[in-house]
Formats: structure tokens, C-alpha cells, sequence
């Protein structure tokens, strides 16, 4: 069992408790549910350059403790400052100490959309997530069937949730319905071996169209690596580690925001 199926395992655990503690209908009682969502795909899409999804992460099953002074508030305000076109929030508990109030934080004082980076396998982490603040969330083609990508995305829309759909590899492209899923992330992390190779991004973004909105996520740190990104169809970058590692996040966010430009 890898680590991604062993966090499946716990998360199937912790919707069961979900659905112990929650009705559906009981998430409607918070004070984001019937609030407008920030327009996701649109903000990360925007022409001219790379844009950027920051994330705020404080660990990791790969990599343990990787930001100890974490302040998730002003690591958000940091990116808020520096006009990034999305927040991921890293909200499961236990493989990467993330937490809901994170989101349910942030979501108080957004000003660019947020994404619910968590593994959701049921319909009401999808709307625990809009009773949380998101605007997104995240799924992965790896532990969803081509049914339960559909059913959790209808229900995403129905909400006015953007999903973002995250996969590793190209055999996971025939599970998806582009008509309902345009957002599509390439993780360029090998599940087995967690080794990085961007090469991924070029290989599974070539096979999409122009219409979709691609994100190149895991593995970028450094100029090399944005420029190797502006040559593929990529659109956004989610990029969490080069922040979270440093002690100055805004002075790389400077640095970052040099190289996103393109040319043409």
C-alpha cells in the first residue's frame, strides 16, 4: 500500500465520522454557504504570464516538518500582498498537519480565490468545503473512478465550486469528461518514488486542448524550472515548497513574480 492509498484509507474514516457529527443540510448554516464564490478558473487563467496558486503547507508525508514557524494567517496575507491569483490551503490533519480553520481563517479576509487542497473521495467534503470558504477544490484522478469524478464535480458546480482535477500520469486522461472538467492539474511527482520530473507537465499538457486550463504542480524552485514551464501549455503554477521553506516567503515571492511573464 503507497501513501496516497493509505491516506484514502483514513480519509474513508474520517467521512464516516463527517457523516456522524453532519447532515448535508447543516453545512448550509455557515456563514460562507450562500456567499458568491471567487471565480477560480478565471483568475488562474488570466493571459500574459504564468500564474500563481501559493500554497500554504506546513508539512508533508515525503517530507515532514517543512515550515516550524507556521502562521498561516500572515503566510496568506503575504500572498494576498503579492497578488497571487489563488490560495491552496492544505486542510487534511493528519499526513500533512494541516486543519479546516486554516480555510475557514483565510476565507475571512480573501481577496483572490482559495482552493481546498484535501482528498475527497464524498459528496459532503465537497460541501463541508463550500461551508468552509473555498471557491475550489481539489480531486484526484488516482483514487476516483471516472463515475466518482463526475458525480463530485456535478455536485462542486452545483454549489459554485470550481474543481481543479489533478492527475499523474497520462493513462488517468481517459477517466476524464473535458466537458465537465477544464481545470486539469499535472502533478509532476511520481507517487511511488515521489520523485519530481517537469517533463511530466510537457507530456500530459500536450495532449490537452487550448481550452483547457492546465496547472503544473510539484517541483518548481527556481527560474530553470518557471522557464521550462512558460514552454508547455501549463497556464498557472502551484508552487508551495519554494515559499514555505524560506525564512523571507515575500522576498521570493518578488523574485518569483520576475520570471512569470512570457514573451509572446
Amino acid at each position: 500500500m503507497n501513501i496516497l492509498e493509505q491516506i484514502v484509507e483514513t480519509k474513508k474514516e474520517e467521512v464516516i465520522a463527517l457523516k456522524r457529527d453532519f447532515t448535508l443540510s447543516a453545512f448550509k448554516d455557515s456563514e460562507f454557504f450562500d456567499k458568491q464564490t471567487l471565480d477560480f478558473a478565471a483568475s488562474i487563467s488570466q493571459k500574459g504570464k504564468l500564474n500563481v496558486i501559493a500554497e500554504i503547507k506546513k508539512a508533508s508525508p515525503s517530507k515532514g516538518l517543512i515550515r516550524p514557524d507556521f502562521n498561516h494567517l500572515k503566510i496568506a496575507d503575504i500572498y494576498f500582498e503579492n497578488d497571487a491569483q489563488a490560495i491552496s490551503i492544505l486542510t487534511d490533519k493528519n499526513y500533512f498537519q494541516g486543519s479546516l480553520n486554516y480555510l475557514k481563517d483565510i476565507a475571512k479576509i480573501k481577496s483572490a480565490p482559495l482552493l481546498r487542497k484535501e482528498f475527497i473521495i464524498d459528496e459532503y467534503q465537497v460541501f463541508e468545503s463550500k461551508s468552509a470558504g473555498a471557491d475550489a477544490i481539489l480531486l484526484i484522478s488516482e483514487i476516483l473512478s471516472a463515475a466518482q469524478i463526475k458525480e463530485l464535480t456535478l455536485a462542486a458546480k452545483e454549489l459554485g465550486l470550481h474543481v481543479l482535477l489533478e492527475l499523474h500520469s497520462i493513462e488517468q486522461i481517459k477517466k476524464i469528461d473535458f466537458s465537465l472538467n477544464n481545470i486539469i492539474g499535472v502533478n509532476n511527482r511520481n507517487l511511488e518514488d515521489f520523485s519530481v520530473n517537469l517533463e511530466t507537465t510537457k507530456t500530459v499538457a500536450g495532449l490537452l486542448s487550448e481550452a483547457n486550463i492546465c496547472v503544473s504542480e510539484s517541483g518548481i524552485s527556481s527560474k530553470e524550472d518557471v522557464d521550462f514551464i512558460k514552454e508547455t501549455k501549463a497556464k498557472a503554477i502551484l508552487i508551495g515548497e519554494y515559499f514555505m521553506r524560506d525564512k523571507d516567503i515575500k522576498a521570493k515571492f518578488v523574485e518569483l513574480n520576475e520570471w512569470l511573464h512570457r514573451e509572446n
